[in-house]
């Protein structure tokens, strides 16, 4: 495994998106604990798009049209639903000491939906890991496979440091009230235009 290949996939995680946005409102809403669990989540969504791109099936997301808009308007739709119930919900982002628990069944089960309903990272794998596979090598499957782990390893941690640092600035945004109101209009904004981003993205 190459050091490119870590720095290359490291570059990648750093980039803010969908995954992020989530880890950081859970970690502020609700600490650190929840926060690694939805990191955790965040990771599992992954998996989805690895064996796609293992088994081939990210080739037909690239060369079918309408399958790749069917997984991308599912996208679309989920994060529309996540920005509204964000912006409906007063209690989304409550930041309080007394704040009701989140279940981690739920954490887990929204941040894979999150990330599973992107079609872009099917692609993404399908274009990356190939790259990073010696043409000498006599098992490439086994070989992406490697590369995915350290992939998901890294994306966890990397997660986990960005939900902590978010879970630790609770106290800062508790005591400033009116910050929170405008964290949950933001936070229903990005949902929105990462949504309405990919609605309007070429496959």
């Amino acid at each position: 495994m190459s050091l490119d290949y870590l720095l290359t996939s490291l570059i990648i995680i750093l980039l803010p998106g969908t995954g992020v946005l989530y880890t950081l409102a859970i970690g502020l809403n609700n600490g650190a604990r929840a926060s690694i669990v939805a990191a955790f989540g965040c990771t599992l969504g992954i998996l989805p798009h690895i064996f796609a791109s293992i088994a081939g099936l990210s080739a037909l997301l690239h060369t079918s049209a309408l399958a790749f808009e069917v997984i991308k308007y599912l996208g679309v739709v989920y994060l529309l639903y996540m920005a509204w119930s964000v912006l409906r919900d007063r209690d989304a982002l409550r930041i309080a000491d007394d704040a009701p628990p989140v279940p981690s069944t739920k954490i887990v089960a929204t941040a894979i939906l999150i990330n599973s309903l992107n079609p872009k990272l099917s692609l993404f794998f399908l274009a990356f890991l190939p790259q990073f596979v010696p043409a000498s090598t006599s098992q490439p499957t086994a070989f992406m496979i490697g590369l995915a782990a350290v992939f998901m390893l890294l994306t966890f941690l990397v997660f986990v440091v960005y939900g902590v640092f978010a879970a630790a600035a609770r106290a800062r945004v508790m005591a400033r009230p009116g910050v929170v109101a405008w964290m949950r209009r933001g936070f229903a904004a990005a949902f929105g235009l990462m949504g309405l981003r990919l609605a309007f993205s070429a496959q």
